[in-house]
């Protein structure tokens, strides 16, 4: 009889004839494929007879053949070998030179940054060994750039208001001197502060840190306490004969010969509820006259 003669439990084709029986394939043939042929090999001639799950009436049941599920492919670990064709990412894909010198980039980075920390934290710090020893290190590292001020946080905060004026000796077009009045300088930065938003950091700071740097190189009778003490006479006087220029313009008013600068400190009155009694009139602290420099009287300052 041939092998695909006509049999009760076959298929029956699409008209309605019966169909025929496809060669069954051998188990050991079947578990010899792969997944993708054992599911095709299932699904022509190793299907289950009479259509679906089980067989038909007097038959018995069969199993569908399914594919076995591919292997996932592990992770490499760290420090492992690439696979062959797994694309680099990040540093891994510099060449060896460049992978160099990021490392070295990153290092100097870092120590950078370890470096700065601890200076800022030794120049706030309370006087210890370190600072005693390299106290003149660390301030040439903070300031004045990185300089911290934590006064606001201090035991006992800061309870004057201190204003800085100026006036000036001008000489006018015609030749003569005239002697201007005191301008509060720190006035007019209150008011250019006052309902601004987003005030500039010059506004805030440029002349009041310009009068501590000044007082904290000098002596109550005005006298230098070391180099940094001419520095800050000339940073001051600058910033006011610029400020001068600003509000009289030499156009107008002259070229000015010489600045005098004086401070005007004001204590901060309690509230109403307290008892405590500080006195309000200002107390000044004026300076001597200083002359300006040539580049400055030109307005090389302005």
């Amino acid at each position: 009889m041939d092998a695909y003669d006509e049999d009760s439990g076959a298929r029956p084709g699409p008209d309605g004839s019966a169909g025929t029986r496809l060669p069954e394939i051998p188990p050991a043939r079947l578990d010899s494929l792969t997944g993708a042929e054992a599911a095709g090999a299932a699904d022509s001639g190793g299907a289950d007879d009479g259509g679906g799950d089980f067989g038909g009436e007097g038959s018995s049941p069969r199993s569908k053949t399914t594919a076995e599920p591919a292997t996932p492919v592990a992770s490499p670990e760290p420090g492992a070998p690439l696979p062959p064709g797994m694309p680099r990412t990040g540093v891994a894909a510099l060449s060896p030179r460049y992978q160099v010198v990021a490392a070295l980039a990153l290092a100097v980075v870092g120590v950078a940054a370890c470096v700065h920390l601890l200076m800022v934290f030794l120049s706030l710090a309370p006087a210890n060994t370190v600072t005693k020893q390299h106290g003149k290190a660390v301030e040439e590292w903070v300031y004045p750039e990185f300089e911290q001020n934590w006064k606001l946080f201090a035991p006992n905060p800061l309870q004057q208001n201190i204003a800085v004026q100026v006036r000036a000796v001008v000489r006018a077009k015609d030749g003569g001197l005239r002697t201007t009045g005191w301008t509060d300088l720190s006035a007019q930065d209150g008011a250019a502060i006052d309902g601004n938003l987003v005030p500039s950091h010059t506004q805030q700071n440029e002349l009041r840190r310009a009068w501590d740097f000044f007082t904290a190189t000098h002596s109550t009778d005005n006298r230098s306490l070391g180099m940094r003490g001419s520095l800050s006479e000339q940073y001051l006087r600058r910033i006011v004969v610029m400020r001068l220029y600003r509000t009289y313009p030499a156009d107008r008013e002259g070229v000015i010969q010489r600045v005098q600068i004086r401070s005007s400190t004001t204590n901060v009155q309690p509230p109403e509820w307290s008892r405590e009694r500080v006195p309000d009139k200002p107390v000044y602290r004026v300076l001597p006259w200083w002359t300006v420099t040539a580049g400055e009287a030109a307005g090389g300052v302005r």
